[in-house]
């Protein structure tokens, strides 16, 4: 590290209790939990975005509840889905009638002033048209011909999680992992983000993939093919109707807030379909991803399950290791491509320290502050704290895939393109 590590040992101002201090941290006392949250939290922007994370604490917190008194975790569609369902089928139809009533504007003025609204209703409703998934682009792609011990692994979990595997792995600079559909015939994509895998064990690597196959079994209507694109349709209409900056200097000002005077009723109108959508989806989406995580703990056991998760709260920490390193890179001037390979080849293992040399009083304030500020991976995810809790609930769960050093050896073999080709990206690009 860049960075000396100095212990000391100090009272607490507030208790006397003894702190264990590294310089690399901020001190604090686990016995009364001073200054255990120095840093003031980062507010969330926007009416939409602070709406959508309390509904998704409210909803989490009453799932878990629910399952702390007896009840059951299970995929099933209740009348808020089967209702979204409903509201994304009208989102859907609006899309239709508006791009039907392009093609009549055209059809009846065509040579004549019809043209211009019709050309207009076409090219709104083509950018509304529901959208299917897309490979990205610019990063690593493996089939299973490329890894197929990593696809063996893939399929494995799946099996577990009672669905069937992906057909393409995407490698790239996450510190986060996702699944996805693409093409019209819904083949499915899973996304390893390297930052994350890196700073994995193997157990939680497995309770990752767990995870990830588990949201092709656990009825989450949010980012079905209907909901989910008729979520995108009313962020598209928001965008269209957001209302603009105003400069008193600017001779435009004027018209731009007529135009904003103007849209106010069906930028509400919009705003209230998508809150709705929202409520009707949430609870859905909440109880996806806990069981998500049972899925992620049937896999690679609960402990690994755990861990992982605890592996998402120092993920800033893993964010700062990786723009140190583009720092480091830049301070150094331009280098030659072996150079800058053999560089990039080391990239993950000194990501791996770093994270490794974390001390566990640092992990426990960092769990603590999660709970204090509901710390979650987005605002569709629930608070990472009452995931935990959910996996606590009931006997620990072994582990059902278990691999090997062998297994990794030839899994990281696998990745090891991969590996170099983002961490020069990371290099030379930024994080």
């Amino acid at each position: 590290m860049d960075t000396a590590t100095v212990e000391t040992v100090q009272p607490c101002p507030e208790c006397g209790a003894e702190i264990r201090r590294d310089s690399r941290f901020p001190s604090w006392c686990a016995a009364c939990d001073w200054n255990v949250d120095p840093e003031p939290s980062e507010e969330k922007k926007g009416r939409l975005a602070r709406a959508r994370l309390a509904l998704t604490r409210r909803h989490s917190e009453r799932l878990l509840a629910e399952l702390s008194a007896g009840g059951t975790l299970r995929a099933r569609r209740d009348a808020s889905a089967v209702l979204a369902f409903t509201v994304a089928l009208i989102v859907h139809a609006v899309t239709l009638a508006v791009t039907a009533s392009g093609i009549w504007f055209v059809v009846r003025g065509w040579g004549g002033w019809g043209m211009v609204p019709g050309a207009f209703l076409l090219a709104l409703g083509w950018s509304l048209r529901p959208r299917f998934g897309r490979l990205p682009k610019d990063t690593p792609m493996l089939r299973r011909a490329d890894a197929p011990e990593l696809f063996a692994l893939v399929d494995e979990v799946a099996h577990v999680a009672g669905t069937r595997s992906v057909d393409t792995i995407v490698v790239n600079d996450w510190i986060n992992a996702g699944v996805g559909s693409y093409g019209v015939r819904g083949r499915r994509l899973l996304v390893l983000g390297l930052p994350l895998w890196e700073i994995l064990s193997p157990q939680q690597r497995i309770a990752l993939l767990g995870h990830e196959m588990g949201h092709y079994v656990n009825g989450d209507t949010r980012h079905g093919l209907v909901v989910g694109t008729a979520y995108r349709s009313l962020i598209t209409w928001h965008y269209y109707f957001e209302s603009g900056e105003h400069d008193p200097l600017d001779e435009a000002a004027t018209l731009q807030l007529i135009v904003d005077l103007l849209y106010v009723v069906p930028r509400l109108l919009v705003l209230g379909v998508l809150t709705l959508l929202d409520r009707l989806s949430m609870r859905a989406s909440q109880r996806a991803e806990y069981l998500a995580d049972r899925v992620a703990a049937q896999a690679g056991s609960t402990q690994a399950a755990l861990e992982w998760m605890d592996r998402l709260l120092v993920s800033n920490s893993a964010a700062v290791t990786l723009g140190r390193e583009v720092n480091r890179t830049a301070l150094n001037g331009p280098r030659g491509k072996q150079q800058t390979d053999a560089w990039a080849a080391g990239l993950w293992e000194r990501l791996a320290a770093d994270l490794a040399s974390v001390p566990e009083h640092e992990r426990e304030r960092l769990r603590r502050v999660g709970a204090l500020r509901a710390h979650s991976v987005d605002s569709t995810h629930p608070p990472t704290h009452l995931r935990h809790a959910c996996l606590m609930i009931g006997e620990p769960a072994p582990p059902t895939v278990i691999t090997d050093e062998e297994r990794e050896r030839r899994i990281a073999g696998e990745l090891a393109d991969a590996r170099t080709k983002v961490a020069r990206q990371i290099l030379q690009d930024g994080y």
